[in-house]
């Protein structure tokens, strides 16, 4: 903390936000609607996801997790759970590690890829920024390897077999 400046928001605050906001996303995965999504951010947001762009405020954030998370490999992603988090109040920001599992393709393998999450808090609830770091090449040999499996087994619908046409699985 800066000497005899207190933080904006409190940890529990922001991590109380998260907690809402992560069971908001869960909600969302269970419908399948990403909609909403963008809505869990202020109006001028910035969403940073180092493999495909920055994307700014809610239209644009909307437009991404809409067309990410409603096609292969984002659509099969069973939910996003926490590792851990930490709170850093005079930055109003939460860092986490988001475990992005896949369902059984078919012979039980189990595959997932983490990814660390930076959330500024901005207050009301609604974060003003999102950054996701991780290694998209393992993400795509995860994907690859799941279409892969599932297709053997009969359980790769078109779009995960698209994919693989389309990177040479």
């Amino acid at each position: 903390m800066i000497r005899g400046v207190s933080p904006r928001f409190s940890a529990d605050e922001i991590s109380e936000a998260y907690a809402v906001f992560h069971s908001k996303v869960a909600d969302i995965v269970a419908t399948g609607d990403w909609t909403g999504y963008a809505d869990l951010f202020t109006e001028d947001a910035v969403y940073v996801e180092h493999a495909m762009g920055t994307f700014r405020g809610r239209d644009e954030i909307r437009a991404w997790s809409v067309r990410t998370m409603t096609s292969y490999p984002g659509r099969v992603m069973t939910g996003f759970p926490l590792s851990w988090q930490v709170v850093d109040a005079d930055a109003a920001r939460l860092v986490c590690e988001v475990r992005n599992p896949m369902p059984d393709p078919g012979d039980g393998t189990l595959l997932e890829e983490p990814n660390i999450t930076i959330m500024t808090y901005a207050g009301d609830g609604l974060f003003s920024r999102e950054e996701d770091v991780y290694n998209p090449l393992r993400f795509h040999e995860m994907a690859m390897k799941w279409a892969r499996i599932a297709a053997e087994h009969g359980r790769a619908d078109e779009d995960a077999l698209a994919y693989l046409r389309k990177f040479g699985g």
